[in-house]
């Protein structure tokens, strides 16, 4: 009988354990240990708060295969090999006071504590993930003179740019499993929503300057309702709605670290991993690790083309790799620019800029009967455009088919009939097949021209008014990026007119457009 007892309790504490296991979100670095966080003021040292945290969890993009991401086509301008670099010195521990110091050093305006949360968060970045911080330090040589001009013409704060590392690892075509896309992340309905054109042939999610001047965008809105950079922060990873909860449960509090214990899980992550790419990407000599070399130009210049044109056709024509080609433009999905719909800017290294200049009728003209068959007649282009683009979502726990179909801005309906479902039941795991840009069958048109005329006369039959403006009402599917483009105009301009400080909508409201 003792027998059966203690084998029944052994039984229970496996399964227990087993549980416990598979609830914990884990990646092969081991940071869901309890810890208890003395989180201490960074000069003075003095504990004011305490927290036991048993669930942090890694951001995909810390998360990732690093060996996949260096063999990609986006990274395969790297020069030699990846680790021809003679690090100085093995895994390097400093006292908690020496971190303290470096960060208090930082030229910055977003408070930066130092804390056991942030010591983990710097260790996964210079010990177990030395190898993309190296890429992440290769790359920043070529992004971050960008997002700092652009950060600065917002006026916003610089550090931020180390925001763009948390997120992707500076990685412009990276894809989580969610279907947020490009350096900045963004899913497809938001991304939308401030400005970014998303269809077959082009994402601008993936084009670093656009993305990052949406990013701006969307801090300077958060920022006015938080007034705090962690918060804005916060927000940008887990939304404002799950924000306002914790700070909700926290009674009222907004410090990023009093309602720390109420945001998700992986939004914990966030601010210590931000603190931390700060730290590791300043001091990252001192830990005996060297940026990777990459063969991407220091200086690049824009080009506006007015016609349809290959990215083989620059290659070809001007002597460079369609590898870096991409590099510099990877907005272009099938490395088509679809200039004959509307002006695109093409990155090119300073130098070739120039020949551009010089040669585009040659550039436009060669092989383009073999590379661009269709450029004459728009209509299977327009096609492709209007095509939808296909997510495989992971069904996680917790997760239903409303919940899914909001995230995606689909019907239920659909999903149901895209994945052959006959109920709305779903399995943790289970994979499905997302239509992001409106279905299996979208409605096509015979141009892009004749789309965006329809569009607009759409949008002058809903409104009314005189002089130099007419009036639009929301109805239930409208962002400012649809009515903008319907209207001919930009997102920001339709804002300003409005004195809109969002890009929040409600049905019924009611719009001035101005006339063109």
């Amino acid at each position: 009988m003792d027998k059966r007892v203690l084998f029944f309790a052994a039984l229970f504490c496996f399964l227990t354990a087993t549980l416990v296991a598979n609830e914990i979100e884990m990646s092969d670095v081991d940071i869901t240990e309890d810890l208890e966080l003395n989180l201490a003021d960074g000069s003075t040292g003095e504990t004011f708060l305490s927290i036991i945290d048993t669930s942090m969890i890694l951001p995909e993009s810390l998360d990732m295969n690093v060996d996949s991401l260096l063999n990609s086509w986006h990274a395969r301008y790297f020069t030699g090999n990846f680790d021809d670099c003679t690090e100085g010195f093995a895994t390097v521990h400093f006292p908690d006071s020496v971190y303290a110091e470096r960060l208090g050093r930082l030229p910055r305006v977003i408070e930066m504590r130092y804390n056991q949360q942030v010591k983990n968060c710097i260790a996964i970045y210079v010990n177990h993930r030395s190898r993309l911080l190296r890429y992440m330090l290769g790359m920043s040589n070529h992004y971050f003179p960008m997002i700092e001009e652009i950060l600065d013409e917002h006026n916003l704060p610089i550090e931020l740019k180390y925001l763009a590392a948390v997120e992707s690892s500076l990685n412009p075509i990276a894809v989580s499993r969610m279907g947020a896309t490009g350096m900045w992340q963004f899913m497809l309905r938001t991304g939308k929503a401030y400005g970014l054109e998303i269809n077959s042939l082009v994402d601008e999610r993936r084009d670093p300057v656009k993305a990052t001047h949406a990013a701006c965008q969307y801090f300077k809105d958060m920022y006015r309702i938080y007034g705090d950079w962690n918060l804005v922060m916060a927000s940008y990873n887990c939304g404002p709605g799950n924000v306002n909860k914790a700070i909700r449960r926290a009674g009222g509090k907004t410090d990023f670290w009093e309602i720390y214990p109420h945001l998700p899980r992986e939004t914990r992550s966030y601010v210590p991993l931000f603190i931390a790419a700060n730290y590791a990407m300043n001091y990252y000599t001192e830990h005996g690790i060297c940026p990777a070399q990459t063969n991407l130009p220091a200086n690049s210049d824009t080009i506006m083309v007015n016609d349809i044109l290959h990215l083989a056709q620059l290659s070809e024509t001007l002597d460079i790799s369609m590898d870096q080609l991409r590099a510099l433009n990877p907005q272009f999905k099938r490395d088509i620019v679809p200039g004959n719909q509307k002006p695109f800017a093409v990155n090119l290294p300073v130098q070739m800029a120039f020949q551009f200049i010089t040669l585009q009728d040659t550039i436009f003209k060669h092989r383009a009967n073999e590379l661009l068959p269709n450029a004459n007649g728009d209509i299977a282009l327009a096609q492709m455009a209007s095509s939808p683009e296909v997510i495989t979502h992971v069904v996680k726990k917790n997760e239903t088919l409303g919940k899914i179909a909001r995230d995606y801005s689909v019907k239920v309906n659909d999903i149901m009939s895209w994945n052959d479902m006959k109920n709305t039941n779903l399995s943790i795991g289970r994979r499905l097949r997302i239509y992001t840009s409106g279905g299996p069958k979208p409605q096509r048109t015979t141009t892009a021209t004749a789309q965006q005329s329809q569009q607009r006369q759409s949008a002058q039959a809903a409104s009314t008014g005189s002089g130099s403006s007419t009036t639009y009402k929301v109805k239930s599917g409208d962002s400012l990026y649809t009515i903008a483009k319907a209207s001919g105009i930009t997102v920001e301009k339709l804002k300003s007119f409005n004195n809109l400080t969002s890009t929040k909508l409600q049905i019924g409201q009611v719009l001035k457009i101005p006339k063109s």
